[in-house]
């Protein structure tokens, strides 16, 4: 039986006994890590999971349980349990599961498992984490300690089905590869890392890019100072700028904007940003970590313009949030096995712009290159944007000299009405987002 009948078969018990709507998300999945520090294994660790959740409605009246117990005992306290829940909760006239005539799947390949990832051997998985470390070490000699380097991955199985006829299963696959070096030079000491992450291990930046990559970041960032507090403009690199482009997210997460309780509610059809932005969520775009054929609610996934030329066009809505707001759902629930259905995203993106990150740079006479952000300060409600930050001051339109132990603050309107993507988008995850450019903001040093 393969998960997605077995998902089904957990539903109709549901129903038999007494749900008149039901749901149900099964998960496995198998993942390994090796991590290594200065040459030798330090951990190593291979996991499995499998569990089931189910949701189940009785007229409007909703209950939720979980079980890692897929016996048939197990499943049928499964449904009992959801059953009990949904008899002594409040009544919701927006709870539901979605129309039949909503559900679908996308049925072209989106490439989300790879048979490379797992025919790694052990051995292998191990060997390239020492490479990376190795060669994070062979690039500098101001290198001299390490956090480690660490190589993953991860093989799963995901099926949904529910009492409206829908049922579907899809298999994912990815593995990922980091190395943190240490740098030091008068005394002064400097971390910093990267990482290589992709569904086909093909697809996976080699370790000695990954080391070499991770030993130039750590070594531009010594020698770091204190810059006065000023206003100018700054510059995000791509893997910090990422970040806007999720907080962007959360104030279109259609709970937050039924709620009132996002500074981006109500806002529909008015201009948000500058011009030239855009910001697109989808979740069909195949190999990416954002992509499944269906949400968790069996609602297909789709591609969903949320800003265009700086005006937002839509909010990201499942099917409760979409009823809330008289809206229809954007296919994007998510949940994990336990609880009731989110709202989260595909691939969410900041459409690329025409300037290359040298231009962007070249561009500024005294400025701030953010490479790090430390800690979040960011209010949803209000868009009051507060973060420390490390990177590389900008004099005459080059990188000059590190900065750290400062805070960058604004607010994200203002932000987005002075922004500009340049043309290097990369996807590193489901969020994503080339350098950024945003005219002014306070940089708070000494």
């Amino acid at each position: 039986m393969s998960l997605a009948e077995l998902a089904a078969s957990i539903v109709r018990q549901a129903c038999a006994l007494g749900a008149h709507d039901a749901e149900c998300t099964i998960s496995e999945g198998e993942e390994f890590s090796a991590g290594v520090r200065m040459g030798e294994v330090e951990s190593l660790k291979q996991a499995s999971s499998r569990g089931a959740g189910l949701r189940i409605l009785i007229g409007n009246h909703t209950g939720s349980s979980y079980t890692s117990d897929l016996s048939p005992a197990g499943l049928e306290h499964l449904a009992r349990a959801a059953l009990e829940l949904a008899e002594v909760t409040t009544e919701d006239p927006f709870a539901g599961l979605p129309e039949a005539s909503e559900m679908g799947s996308i049925d072209r390949d989106l490439e989300l498992y790879q048979a490379d990832v797992e025919a790694l051997a052990t051995g292998d998985k191990i060997a390239m984490a020492k490479q990376a470390e190795a060669a994070a070490f062979a690039t500098d000699l101001r290198i001299t300690n390490s956090e480690g380097a660490s190589f993953g991955t991860h093989l799963g199985t995901r099926a949904f089905a529910n009492s409206r006829g829908f049922s579907g299963q899809y298999r994912t696959s990815y593995c990922s590869l980091s190395a943190v070096p240490i740098a030091q030079q008068n005394g002064n000491m400097e971390r910093d890392y990267w990482y290589s992450t992709a569904r086909a291990f093909a697809r996976l930046e080699s370790p000695e890019y990954v080391g070499r990559r991770a030993a130039e970041r750590v070594i531009r960032r010594l020698g770091a100072v204190k810059v006065e507090t000023q206003r100018v403009p700054v510059i995000f690199e791509p893997r910090v700028a990422r970040s806007l482009v999720g907080h962007v997210f959360s104030a279109v997460d259609g709970r937050g904007i039924y709620r009132k309780s996002s500074f981006l509610a109500d806002r529909l059809g008015q201009q948000i940003a500058g011009p030239n932005v855009t910001i697109i969520d989808d979740g069909t775009i195949p190999g990416l970590f954002g992509s499944s054929p269906f949400d968790d609610e069996g609602v297909p996934t789709r591609r969903t313009v949320v800003v265009e030329s700086g005006i937002l066009r839509s909010y990201l809505l499942n099917t409760y949030a979409a009823r809330k707001l008289g809206l229809a759902s954007t296919g994007n629930a998510s949940r994990g096995i336990t609880g009731n259905a989110g709202v989260g995203h595909g691939n969410i993106y900041l459409v690329a712009g025409e300037r290359t990150p040298e231009q962007l740079i070249g561009g500024v006479s005294n400025g701030f290159f953010v490479t790090e952000l430390i800690g979040s300060g960011v209010n949803l409600s209000t868009g009051d944007y507060s973060c420390g930050a490390a990177g590389l001051w900008i004099r005459g339109g080059e990188l000059a000299f590190a900065v750290s132990e400062v805070t960058i603050a604004s607010t994200l309107q203002q932000m987005l009405l002075g922004l500009e993507a340049a043309s290097d988008l990369e996807f590193r995850g489901s969020v994503a987002s080339p350098t950024v450019f945003v005219q002014e903001m306070t940089v708070a040093g000494k």
